[in-house]
């Protein structure tokens, strides 16, 4: 069957700062086929710096005409975005036919699958009282897991700002992640008067830029607080981060690594090496998302995971089929991704 490719576009609520500039709007593209006679849905939602660009994705997606031979070819092992579309969409169609979710289609003879996932709350930079109240708001959502940025501000205020968090929230696993924006100096500086102040944290994100594998191996060896690593999986491939001991957790993007079964591939490497494994998303669509909730899903009893990205958008391919709910997604019922919940979806190219 010919492989439909269909553009769209997705206004954000509020304009997102990156290194790679500031964004307003996710453009992708929605992918469908069929196996046997039975349909599948893929997203490609490309990201600048994490994946291939949104033209790139296209002209790699134009070369797809079958599901199955796209990914046996190799054709798209340099569009991880697009890769992640037409995988998705194959493994979609394959577990309708099969007449199991995802999670269990993907998980195969893993041990049981989780039926709900853990989602972390994010804070963003600002003030001490303002990050105290976001918090503290979110505990009372029912959040057990808040993650703040950091790295924006000086150190000595960050750390003023995980303090008051922690006073508004005393109950709840707090991370930090600073999207690379530290100096080993300042990076140390932080995990020191976080420690002398006895203040916990579940771990601290991707201190350093992403170049330094080597200055996060030394910080792991100087700190008790867990590293974890996300921008440097976008330069520097998980076997080398495992080989360097890097990292206590690896920040899995779905999107970012080629689709769900190789997503899954590298937690479960992660985890022979003692590494623990954290599922999110690239700010994706309601397809993609739901995906990685089922990949997330399928790591049997995961760590809270940055999924609760759909209200950054301003409008949505479809209703969500997992709504985040006392801190919590659950797996949607029906075979695939969602049963028939994305038979048709809003992919109007206009915002």
């Amino acid at each position: 069957m010919t492989v439909d490719v269909t553009p769209f576009e997705l206004p954000l609520r509020t304009p997102l700062s990156t290194a790679h500039g500031s964004i307003d709007r996710r453009r992708g593209f929605v992918v469908r086929g069929a196996v046997d006679g039975v349909a599948g849905v893929g997203e490609a939602t490309p990201l600048p710096g994490w994946t291939e660009s949104v033209d790139a994705c296209r002209r790699a997606l134009d070369l797809v005409d079958d599901l199955g031979a796209a990914l046996s070819t190799g054709i798209l092992d340099d569009a991880p975005a697009a890769r992640h579309a037409v995988s998705l969409a194959l493994f979609d169609a394959r577990s309708k036919a099969a007449d199991e979710s995802l999670v269990r289609f993907l998980a195969g003879a893993r041990a049981p699958v989780a039926e709900t996932v853990p989602v972390n709350a994010t804070v963003g930079d600002a003030g001490v009282t303002e990050t105290a109240d976001a918090a503290r708001e979110a505990a009372d959502a029912g959040y057990d897991c808040v993650k703040l940025k950091v790295g924006v501000r000086p150190v000595e205020t960050d750390v003023e700002r995980v303090a008051a968090a922690r006073d508004a929230a005393p109950d709840v696993d707090l991370r930090v992640d600073a999207n690379g924006a530290w100096s080993r100096t300042e990076a140390e500086r932080f995990v020191d008067r976080v420690g002398a102040q006895g203040l916990s944290l579940d771990y601290v994100e991707q201190p350093l830029p992403a170049d330094e594998l080597g200055g996060h191996a030394a910080l792991r060896t100087s700190t008790d607080l867990r590293i974890a690593v996300d921008e440097t999986l976008a330069a520097t491939a998980v076997e080398e981060v495992l080989a360097a001991d890097a990292a206590d957790v690896l920040v899995l993007k779905p999107m970012a690594q080629g689709g769900p079964a190789r997503t899954l591939g590298l937690a479960e490497l992660a985890g022979e090496a003692g590494v623990e494994s954290v599922v999110t998303t690239t700010i994706d669509a309601v397809v993609a998302r739901t995906a990685a909730l089922h990949v997330a899903a399928a790591l049997g009893d995961p760590p809270a995971c940055g999924l609760a990205t759909g209200s950054m958008l301003a409008r949505d391919l479809a209703s969500d089929p997992a709504p985040v709910v006392d801190g919590r997604m659950a797996i949607p019922e029906g075979p695939g991704l969602a049963g028939d919940a994305f038979a048709t979806l809003d992919v109007d190219p206009t915002p």
